[in-house]
């Protein structure tokens, strides 16, 4: 497929891009591993997301909840925030902070023996409702303790994950979901009147969408605080599991985008909530932590054209998740086996971080965007491009005939991610996908997760620079065309061995 992109002075095209505004990360206690902080430090220090999103705040694992009792003394209880401190910590130097997830139960609270995960978390209602508020009270009190009542409200607060689904709610009872929601509402608001709450994290199934409509429903008649709305999205279709892996087709881009614009509509036919806010507080192809889609080019090209339409159906979206220290479903022993983060584990970035990377970087006016382009103009006079070539169906090349209204000398940088340049699943593959990395392997498996870059020099032609570029199949690009002024020292001459 070939064609034609012509950029004219004054060009504008809506596009609303908060591709930086949040990232997913698994259990909250993972941030104690030091892998952990290298990956999120290496994908923090080129995305620089605002917000994080994780399960597990109450969870056992965080040690909070904590009880004392026979034979050794009289049962007491108490709270502890050490690992809590040093995972906000964590998140406040890496310039982040907490999009508050409230769950899971904490086990001496469970009102069931239900748990979720190999690592137990427990997804039942509270057995004791106040004693549920006072940990919730008691955790945003020394938050503000901590960090101070001006920051601490500023951070979303999402009740639960999820309470559609029978394994993170029991029995995906609506109304004890909608209790627990009127109780911790009121518990946050008593600390922090100015958070901002919200719910009801869906996910898709199960009457998702009455679920939002029944929420709001809930909300208003009980006059209950609701500042948002969150749920979340996924495209894997029809799966088939393989062992421990799952496999599955891919519904197309447009159907999350349509079943988001669903949701939004709902929000909107209630007059009291009619633009409030709508989060995606999780996104990506596949809903398994086990599934190979997550490591290729084919992932990152389908978040890039995401990433291009989200912003007209949410007001912030979280990709789940930004690394591959994750335990849902136990320890991953290889350094690819389909999870969800953008970067594998030893470091190893994979094609997706790109798609983050490029867009979360992609600032200024936008003046074209379609199925395969956005292009922004630079404060320096420039331009700045993500172009992409998704084949949801046949594999085709896509070429790409720019036109930019730019006068004198112009360089193009081009950072490119595609099967052949930028595919470190493809050379751990042809390694003989080896379980263990030795140091040799490690280090060749970081070099092929970066982009290739290369700069070209366009064709000025009728006071335009123009250039021709060719997407294989799957294949991501950043572009950069920006003015140059040659300054070359007198004396030297690139040309004397070199040639254009």
């Amino acid at each position: 497929m070939r064609k034609s992109v012509t950029i004219h002075p004054g060009d504008t095209v809506p596009f609303r891009n908060l591709t930086d505004y949040s990232v997913g990360t698994g259990r909250l206690d993972l941030a104690l591993h030091q892998e952990y902080q290298a990956q999120l430090s290496a994908v923090q220090k080129l995305c620089g997301f605002r917000y994080i999103r994780g399960h597990g705040l109450f969870s056992d694992q965080m040690g909070i909840w904590q009880e004392w009792g026979p034979p050794f003394a009289e049962r007491e209880q108490w709270l502890c925030f050490t690992y809590l401190d040093r995972v906000m910590d964590a998140y406040i130097e890496n310039g982040l902070e907490p999009f508050l997830e409230l769950g899971f139960m904490p086990g001496k609270l469970a009102s069931s023996e239900q748990t979720l995960f190999y690592w137990k978390a427990h997804t039942v209602p509270p057995k004791d409702p106040e004693a549920w508020c006072t940990l919730v009270r008691e955790t945003l009190r020394h938050l503000v303790h901590r960090y101070g009542k001006e920051r601490v409200e500023t951070w979303p607060a999402e009740i639960w994950n999820e309470p559609n689904l029978a394994g993170f709610w029991e029995h995906a009872d609506k109304a004890k979901y909608f209790e627990l929601y009127r109780i911790t509402v009121q518990a946050v608001k008593e600390v922090l009147p100015a958070m901002r709450v919200g719910g009801p994290a869906i996910c898709g199934g199960n009457g998702s969408q009455q679920w939002i409509s029944d929420f709001l429903a809930f909300c208003r008649d009980e006059k209950l605080p609701v500042d948002f709305v969150t749920r979340h999205a996924y495209l894997g279709a029809a799966p088939e599991h393989k062992s421990r892996y799952l496999y599955h087709t891919m519904n197309p881009v447009q159907y999350m985008l349509s079943e988001m614009q669903e949701s939004r509509d709902i929000i909107d036919s209630f007059p009291e909530y009619k633009g409030i806010p709508m989060y995606i507080t999780e996104f990506n192809t596949s809903y398994a932590p086990f599934c190979p889609i997550h490591d290729t080019n084919l992932n990152a090209v389908t978040c890039a054209a995401l990433l291009s339409r989200l912003g007209d159906v949410a007001d912030g979206y979280s990709y789940w998740t930004f690394g591959d220290v994750f335990e849902e479903q136990g320890i991953p022993n290889r350094p690819f086996h389909g999870g969800f983060g953008m970067m594998a584990n030893g470091l190893i970035a994979k094609p997706t971080l790109w798609a983050f990377s490029f867009f979360s970087n992609l600032k200024g006016e936008c003046v074209f965007r379609d199925d395969n382009a956005v292009i922004v103009s630079r404060e320096d006079g420039g331009y700045e491009a993500v172009l992409w070539n998704l084949c949801e169906k046949e594999p085709e090349d896509v070429t790409l005939d720019l036109s930019f209204p730019l006068e004198g000398d112009a360089a193009a940088l081009v950072d490119l991610v595609d099967e052949e340049t930028c595919n470190p699943l493809a050379c751990w593959h042809r390694m003989g996908e080896p379980a263990d990395l030795n140091a040799e392997q490690l280090e060749f498996l970081r070099a092929a997760g970066q982009p290739a870059k290369k700069v070209l020099t366009p064709e000025k032609a009728d006071n335009a620079q123009k250039l021709t570029l060719t997407l294989r199949p799957n294949a991501l690009l950043r572009l950069r065309l920006l003015p140059v002024e040659k300054s070359s020292e007198k004396g030297y001459e690139y040309s004397w061995y070199c040639k254009e």
